[in-house]
């Protein structure tokens, strides 16, 4: 009678311990506190249909790729006419620069991506180990207690009341341990679903990457053909008068770009009776990240043509898509493309005062805006009639070209 006595009151306070457990056990730690079943489930199938997503975004990023040798065969109708050719090209290459500046943002973005699934599955794989943690606990305790701790439990009940009651306490505490295990089975499809979701998107980051390199190398090969047809044209000496008059049409064209801007900036000042002025100031270095001066201002030998020609800027090499920066602040007068000049921008500075900066990539400002010295407004290219990633940078003052050094320093 006496062990009776006690194993009822062990049941009882087992139970009621057990029970307070229950109540203040947050079964799924981590996530959202007001988390059903559904929900969690809902959680799952939205990162299924996110994996689904990423799969067909890398597989579109493998079909976008550029076919070079589509575009070469395109070129082939224009080869002739060398400033058709030139303005083509540097019309794909800039679509195609602009496809990797798009690749690099969706690198970005991608990045960043990857890093919130990480902590997403580092959550998830927390609360797997405390629910984990939580069932071993729970085994322990029912192995504790024995084959025989649910009928004592019932043999002890002090009437029929009594005997209900247990039988409730029985059904919730076995309710509570298939909800804990069918919680932890969700959790661990959550985990599973959070790891397969960061592989997918592991996979397109490196999918773009590798896109971005492929895209780089068909600007690389499409630029390495503009430049062998320009140098052959050029060194051809059956073509020698042909190449040198295309130059000095070059030239002109260039000089009558830009002297028309210029007319048409004195016009607009006229008619609004406003005269910007020039201050004085020391420009800055146009193209920091330059290697050396590749060709000075004033008269040279070409280097192909092998004649004494006018060279009207200075021709500052540097890296592809490094920067070009506003040597001064002022005013954009253009920025545009030219098959002379490739893609250029001019800036009034006041005063008759205009700086142009030819050859850029990809231009970042445009026509009306006013720029600060310093400021980014273009990246180094080759486009137009260019063998070569530079800057080509020319200062112009009262409609006259003038050697660029009277306004930068020396490097």
């Amino acid at each position: 009678m006496k062990r009776k006595q006690i194993g009822k009151k062990i049941a009882k306070t087992v139970t009621a311990v057990t029970l307070a457990a229950i109540l203040a056990i947050n079964i799924t730690p981590g996530i959202a506190k007001a988390d059903t079943t559904s929900q969690i489930q809902q959680s799952i199938a939205d990162k299924q249909a996110q994996i689904k997503a990423a799969q067909d975004e890398k597989n579109a990023i493998k079909a976008n790729i550029t076919n070079v040798q589509n575009i070469k065969k395109q070129l082939e109708k224009s080869r002739n006419d060398l400033s058709a050719f030139v303005t083509q090209l540097d019309n794909n290459v800039s679509d195609i620069e602009d496809k990797i500046s798009q690749l690099n943002d969706d690198i970005d973005k991608k990045t960043k991506e990857i890093d919130q699934s990480r902590k997403e599955l580092e959550e998830a794989e927390r609360v797997k180990a405390e629910q984990y943690a939580a069932m071993k606990k729970r085994v322990k305790a029912l192995y504790e207690q024995g084959d025989d701790y649910y009928l004592e439990l019932l043999i002890t009940a002090h009437g029929f009341g009594d005997f209900l009651n247990n039988m409730e306490n029985i059904n919730k505490l076995a309710d509570y341990d298939s909800r804990m295990y069918a919680q932890y089975q969700q959790t661990v499809d959550y985990t599973t679903a959070c790891k397969e979701k960061l592989e997918a998107e592991e996979a397109v980051l490196e999918e773009t990457k590798q896109a971005a390199e492929d895209e780089k190398k068909a600007v690389e090969e499409l630029i390495a053909q503009k430049e062998q047809e320009i140098a052959a044209y050029q060194s051809d000496i059956n073509n020698k008068e042909a190449a040198i008059k295309s130059y000095e049409n070059d030239l002109a064209v260039c000089n009558s770009v830009i002297s028309e801007l210029e007319k048409a900036v004195a016009a607009e000042r006229a008619k609004l009776n406003v005269n910007r002025s020039y201050d004085g100031g020391m420009f800055c270095w146009p193209a920091p990240s330059f290697t050396r001066v590749s060709s000075e201002y004033g008269y040279r030998t070409h280097p192909i043509l092998g004649v004494q020609k006018f060279h009207t800027g200075v021709d500052l090499a540097a890296p592809g898509g490094s920067d070009i920066l506003a040597a001064y602040d002022g005013a954009v007068v253009a920025a545009a493309y030219n098959s002379s000049m490739g893609n250029y921008v001019m800036i009034d500075h006041g005063g008759d005062l205009y700086t142009i900066y030819m050859h850029a990539s990809k231009l970042l400002v445009s026509a009306g805006q006013n720029v600060s010295k310093g400021q980014r407004i273009a990246l180094v290219g080759t486009t137009g009639s260019s063998t070569g990633n530079h800057l080509h940078f020319t200062v112009r003052l009262n409609g006259q070209y003038v050697s660029p050094w009277n306004y930068i320093p020396h490097p």
